[in-house]
């Protein structure tokens, strides 16, 4: 099959495309008043669902803060240091991870009618709900910048009173916390080193 004909999906993005997910990107501690639109968040959900998780298990939960009364229960629960930009971002988005993911799975996974019995475990449950919504995190935040948005993830909160906020009475606990919106320079750190090839991977 000659190039010019490959399906898309054979084909590498264009250098502007990798720059835009990797190269230039950059974690946003500053943010324009510049909102983001319900439709826009949803584009973005609607995204993020197709990347690969175990078993399909998406055990990932997303709240969009946007609101200030919303926002006036979440700023109190960061640290001191990320408060003032999650306040500025328009919008704050709780990434968590449902514990039981596994009641979806005859939804989400009806080819192996049995699925739901192989997540009996807790200790192995909350492994894979943490493991598999960090990967869905991933994939919210690559998606993010493919809609021209920029991202300020943080772990710096108080993970028991998120909980308490926000997903109290369910099964969801919270992974991690991303920032949103349209990102400016102002204290933008220096781009840090990176690891090469050599010292992180090998091909065997």
């Amino acid at each position: 099959m000659a190039f010019d004909s490959a399906p898309a999906r054979d084909l590498p993005l264009p250098e502007t495309a990798l720059d835009q997910l990797f190269t230039i990107a950059r974690t946003r501690n500053a943010w324009t008043g510049r909102p983001v639109s319900d439709e826009l968040l949803r584009r973005l959900y609607d995204l993020t669902k197709f990347g690969p998780t175990a078993v399909n298990n998406t055990p990932a939960r997303f709240v969009f803060v946007t609101s200030p009364v919303a926002k006036a229960r979440l700023i109190p629960l960061m640290s001191e240091g990320n408060r003032a930009k999650t306040l500025q971002a328009p919008v704050n988005v709780i990434i968590g991870y449902d514990m039981d993911f596994h009641e979806t799975l005859p939804q989400l996974f009806p080819h192996a009618p049995g699925a739901k019995d192989w997540f009996t475990d807790e200790a192995g449950r909350r492994e894979s709900a943490f493991r598999n919504s960090s990967l869905q995190g991933g994939y919210f935040m690559i998606a993010a910048r493919a809609l021209g948005l920029d991202v300020g993830p943080m772990s710096g909160f108080d993970a028991e009173g998120v909980k308490a906020e926000f997903f109290a009475g369910t099964a969801v606990e919270p992974n991690f916390i991303v920032n949103l919106g349209y990102g400016t320079d102002e204290n933008l750190f220096p781009r840090s080193p990176r690891l090469a090839f050599e010292e992180a991977a090998q091909i065997l």
